[in-house]
């Protein structure tokens, strides 16, 4: 028995990293899962590192298609019969560079993806199941969106936006018990992000703690503002920076 025992989350982009640490977290302490990801191949394998058919379902898609996010909740239902967490993990930054450098259509589409997404995400599982039974949401934001961060300007500034929504959801929403929070991680060791430590020594050197983060400690903050250990948590953003912003910020 676990945190989770009994309990169906959707997590999506989580065929590796973050999203994937999450789901492993979850299982472990005894939920079952629903993972989504761009690539079918990715999610086949990490749906069977996870356990397999009874554990945990992989469906393949965009997580801004409207029809894909149904197929999820649809096919959640159908194999689970419940959703109770959703985490919204799902995230894109195909730009580098000062944001008056970036084209409307490159902002608009980090929007879409880092924003619009997620809130829909809510707004299918809160009509699916949650309005009625109560649940928790996670969302992923990073510490970019609490702190101006070279060359990620418009991803920083989507981030931010992620967070204002995870306040104001929480806000609509806890009539119905359903619980919204978000983390905000630094640098954290996944493909995602790996243009930000190639000298990896040099990134981690303005971290007090003096390593850059890694998907299990993200993992962990999710798994705790999603289970009952934080009933009384909602609108919330726990930063996990490895005492970065102590001093400088981030770069």
């Amino acid at each position: 028995m676990g945190r989770f025992a009994g309990k169906v989350a959707i997590i999506t982009g989580a065929s590796r990293g973050i999203g994937l640490a999450t789901a492993q977290r979850i299982v472990d302490e005894g939920g079952k899962v629903v993972i989504t990801g761009r690539n079918a191949e990715p999610l086949e394998k990490a749906v069977s590192d996870l356990g397999g058919a009874g554990t945990a379902v992989g469906v393949a898609g965009k997580a801004h298609d409207a029809e894909h996010r149904e197929a999820v909740v649809q096919r959640t239902l159908e194999e689970f019969g419940r959703i109770d967490v959703l985490v919204n993990n799902t995230g894109t930054n195909p730009v580098f560079d000062a944001i008056v450098n970036v084209e409307p259509a490159a902002m608009a589409k980090i929007f879409e993806i880092n924003v619009i997404a997620a809130a829909s995400w809510v707004a299918s599982v809160h009509r699916a199941w949650m309005a009625e039974h109560g649940g928790a949401v996670v969302n992923v934001a990073s510490l970019a969106g609490q702190h101006p961060s070279p060359g990620i300007g418009i991803y920083g500034a989507s981030k931010a936006a992620l967070i204002n929504l995870t306040e104001q959801l929480a806000y609509e929403l806890a009539h119905a018990r359903i619980r919204v929070n978000a983390v905000a991680p630094a640098v954290v060791k996944t493909k995602f992000a790996e243009a930000l430590f190639e000298d990896e020594e040099k990134a981690a050197a303005g971290y007090p703690l003096g390593r850059l983060g890694v998907p299990e400690d993200v993992a962990a903050a999710i798994a705790y503002l999603a289970s009952d250990d934080a009933s009384w948590v909602t609108g919330q953003t726990h930063t996990l920076d490895g005492g970065r912003t102590l001093s400088a910020g981030v770069e």
